[in-house]
């Protein structure tokens, strides 16, 4: 009589270590945060809380947290693209990091988030597509330090 352990079908979860992706988007959200804020704070006072209504009034504490929320959740998703394509170097997880900011300025920034101010009625709603360049230094920022921090934070989480 055969047995059988079952592992077969088990998925390894340990591969993805989405703690690591957390920790990098929010350290990646906060740095890009500080940019905005010294380039064009209307972002995030008004354009990025209008996302769920949550201004006007300008409110840049908001916008930062749910800057910093889309940050760490975009982080997680690093974290898998990361564990599926087994990047094995630290330059492969920067280059990726990088590459992750400029996909995230093109498809969410410039296209995503005009068309989804526009649909709310933000007062803040860019033209579409909005392919400026200012947003384009963020991002790639904030996928430079989620790379960066993803790396660092492998060894202790």
């Amino acid at each position: 009589m055969a047995t059988e352990t079952g592992h077969e079908a088990q998925a390894d979860s340990q591969s993805i270590n989405w703690q690591a992706g957390i920790v990098g988007g929010i350290a990646g959200g906060i740095v890009m945060g500080a940019l905005m804020l010294a380039m064009n704070d209307a972002v995030l006072a008004v354009a990025i809380p209008s996302l769920y209504s949550l201004a006007p009034p300008p409110n840049i504490p908001v916008g930062l947290g749910v800057h910093v929320f889309h940050g760490a959740a975009l982080g997680i998703i690093f974290a898998g693209i990361s564990s599926t394509i087994g990047l094995d170097s630290s330059r492969n997880r920067i280059v990726l990091g990088l590459a992750w900011g400029i996909v995230t300025w093109a498809v969410l920034a410039a296209l995503l988030m005009p068309v989804w101010l526009s649909t709310v009625g933000s007062p803040a709603s860019p033209p579409f597509p909005n392919f400026a360049l200012p947003s384009l230094i963020w991002h790639l920022v904030y996928g430079l330090v989620l790379g960066g921090v993803y790396i660092a934070a492998e060894d202790w989480l």
